[in-house]
Formats: C-alpha cells, sequence, structure tokens
C-alpha cells in the first residue's frame, strides 16, 4: 500500500479554532476537504492517507474521525486531547475506542514551555497512549528533541513518528544541533520520522542540494525502515505544492533500494500506525 502518511483537512468557518493560520495566508486560509485531494492521490497513485490534526481541540478530533469513516481513503487519524488534563487517560481511552484513532498529536511546537514534554503530569496521558496501543506524534522543533529523547527513556514502549524531521534551520544551514539531537532521538528503535514537512523549512530555495543533507542524515539516522513520507498538504502548497514535493522525495529517495522506497512510501507508515492499531 502506498500511502502520504500526513496530511489535513479543514473549513475556514473554524478558524477560530486555528490560531496559527489568518486571512492574510491566502494559500491556506480556505476551505480543504477530501474531494480536493482525491485527484492528487490518484495521480501518483496512493491508496490511503494518516489524516492528522492541526487544531488543539477536541471538536476538531471529533470531525476528523467522522470525516475518517466517511472517506475510503483515510486510514487513520492522529487526533488531539489536552495532555495537562487530568482527565486524559479517560479522555484517551473514550477516543480510542473509534477505529479510526491511530495517534495524537499535542501541539508541542506551540506550547511557551520547552520542557512541557517532561511535565510529571503528563505521565498518566502517555501511558494511557502506551495502553491504547497509540502512536505519538512528536511535532516539535530541534530545540524539543532532547527532551523527546527523555520522553522515550522514561517510556520505552511508547511508539513515536517526528513529524516533519523536527523541522530543521533549513533556511540558516544551521543544522549541526539538530543533526546530534534528532541522532540521540533516533537511537530509540520505537522511534520514526516523518519525511515532511521540509521543504516549507527551505525559504525560496527549495533545491534538491538544499534538501539532500537532511535527508540524508535522516536515513543515516533511522534507515529506510523507519521513515514514513508524508505531503503535509496543504502546508506544502506555501512551498511549491503536493506535486513538486513528491517529485523531490522521489529523487532524493531514487538511489535506494525499490523496497527500502516501498518502505518510505507506505509500508512503513502501515506497519508503524495501521498494522500496530489492529494488534
Amino acid at each position: 500500500m502506498k500511502l502520504d502518511a500526513h496530511q489535513h483537512f479543514w473549513r475556514v468557518a473554524q478558524a477560530a479554532d486555528y490560531p496559527w493560520m489568518s486571512p492574510d495566508q491566502s494559500a491556506l486560509y480556505r476551505d480543504f476537504s477530501p474531494e480536493e485531494l482525491r485527484p492528487m492521490l490518484a495521480r501518483h497513485g496512493i491508496d490511503g492517507t494518516v489524516l492528522v490534526q492541526a487544531s488543539p481541540t477536541l471538536a476538531e478530533t471529533q470531525v476528523l474521525l467522522r470525516i475518517a469513516e466517511a472517506t475510503p481513503f483515510v486510514k487513520g487519524v492522529v487526533g488531539w486531547c489536552e495532555f495537562d488534563d487530568v482527565a486524559a487517560p479517560a479522555t484517551i481511552a473514550t477516543l480510542a475506542g473509534s477505529p479510526w484513532l491511530i495517534g495524537l498529536r499535542p501541539m508541542v511546537q506551540d506550547i511557551a514551555d520547552d520542557g512541557w514534554l517532561l511535565r510529571e503530569p503528563l505521565r498518566p496521558a502517555f501511558e494511557a497512549m502506551v495502553e491504547h496501543d497509540l502512536v505519538f506524534d512528536a511535532l516539535v522543533l530541534p530545540r524539543h528533541l532532547t527532551r523527546l529523547a527523555e520522553l522515550t527513556r522514561r517510556h520505552p514502549a511508547l511508539r513515536v513518528v517526528v513529524d516533519h524531521g523536527a523541522k530543521p534551520a533549513l533556511r540558516s544551514g544551521l543544522l549541526d544541533e539538530w543533526r546530534r539531537d534528532i541522532a540521540a532521538v533516533a537511537k530509540f528503535e520505537g522511534t520514526a520520522c516523518k519525511l515532511s514537512g521540509l521543504v516549507t523549512e527551505c525559504g525560496d530555495d527549495r533545491s534538491l542540494e538544499r534538501l539532500r543533507p537532511v535527508v540524508e542524515h535522516l536515513l543515516d539516522c533511522f534507515g529506510a525502515g523507519r521513515l514514513v513520507w508524508g505531503s503535509d498538504w496543504p502546508v506544502v502548497n506555501l512551498a511549491g505544492g503536493y506535486d513538486e514535493w513528491m517529485a523531490s522525495a522521489q529523487a532524493l529517495l531514487a538511489h535506494l533500494a525499490g523496497t527500502a522506497r516501498d518502505a518510505i512510501f507506505g509500508g512503513n507508515a502501515q506497519r508503524i500506525y495501521l498494522d500496530g492499531a489492529s494488534e
């Protein structure tokens, strides 16, 4: 199965729930629905997607679960809940009752406390994720990676997928600390990483030459068996769009054996998100 492991839908009528988006972002500030994504998937032979939250609200997660139920190509949902809430374990148990929920993603990159991941009150939420066999999608920035590594030590049974390679500083090229810290995260066998969101970190230069050192480092750290490709649609529209990113990813991975490419473009996501959720 060929999978897009990271895409979003939203409606601008609910824009108050998306604090990171504003009307001046014309490429994003409109409705995005399954009908618009479907022809792109068909064009690239993609069989299904992982639909990921973009709003820190339970209401959006419930909407996404309903979309998944009605949309055959959506194979699962990475939702949201308030990990700080004392009721988080009960909320996670309720959400996990949906066959479409495969993971959760607190929006760590937008939380003011850089040490939030390691707060003791969050421990029951992470334990509940392990209990219900949910993937933790880590929406983190490079400065969070040392805490993420510690989180994996505290919860060795937690399955973790790092979103967007932790958004390395491709514009500036200041990558030394990111290289060191993402390598430390990758030492834990329960972690994987999404090959997604990189082009939006590139600025005006989305060339293969700019992207290749980061992609090669992620391959060195995680291997082809723990990388998963995602479009980050429609956010990718800010940086060339779906087709351009697919072409770039294919070119950057062209040197790999066909089995390795197949794993990155679908097999790994199926194993991590879909097979894991059904066991």
